[in-house]
């Protein structure tokens, strides 16, 4: 199986940089503050290059497990994997190989890749943040505005990795 890891790294700067956009005061930073609870005091004892660099791992984990969701066709390798898919000379090496060139390029889109990162915010993402914030008595305002923000990051990041052969 081909693993780019350009794309890895280059979609796990997304979070970053669409962060900057989201939560600016300009945009939905104010609003996502009030309902944080956070203030400029809370903001300015953080470790930003710490928290920078967490989120940027933390992104390029993101982008991996999004690579799962949105290429199918790794999904015929891991199949394979146990029938020595890995050894040039195996029946499931030879098979995955002429499935690939037939069909390797199959639903490689950016739209494909967006739908798929869109399900996966819906359905991993949006129920994990919201069972916490609601134990954490945050408001609807507050998933909303921080699933948003995963949402579109997801689709943004899946419809890349999908697009990027």
């Amino acid at each position: 199986m081909n693993f780019n890891i350009l794309v890895v790294l280059a979609t796990g700067f997304i979070p970053l940089i669409l962060g900057f956009l989201w939560y600016n005061p300009k945009t939905l930073g104010n609003a996502w503050m009030k309902e944080a609870d956070m203030n400029e005091d809370k903001m300015k004892g953080a470790n930003m290059m710490m928290i920078f660099g967490v989120s940027l791992v933390l992104g390029m984990m993101l982008a991996l497990g999004l690579a799962v969701a949105v290429i199918h066709q790794n999904h015929l390798y891991s199949v394979l994997m146990h029938s020595g898919v890995e050894n040039p000379d195996s029946e499931a090496h030879k098979l995955y190989m002429d499935f690939m060139a037939k069909y390797g390029t199959e639903f490689r889109t950016f739209g494909h890749g967006a739908m798929h990162g869109f399900l996966t915010s819906l359905f991993v993402i949006f129920p994990a943040m919201g069972v916490n914030a609601l134990f954490e008595r945050k408001s609807w305002k507050y998933i909303f505005i921080n699933y948003g923000f995963w949402a579109v990051c997801s689709i943004i990041m899946g419809g890349i990795i999908c697009a990027w052969a």
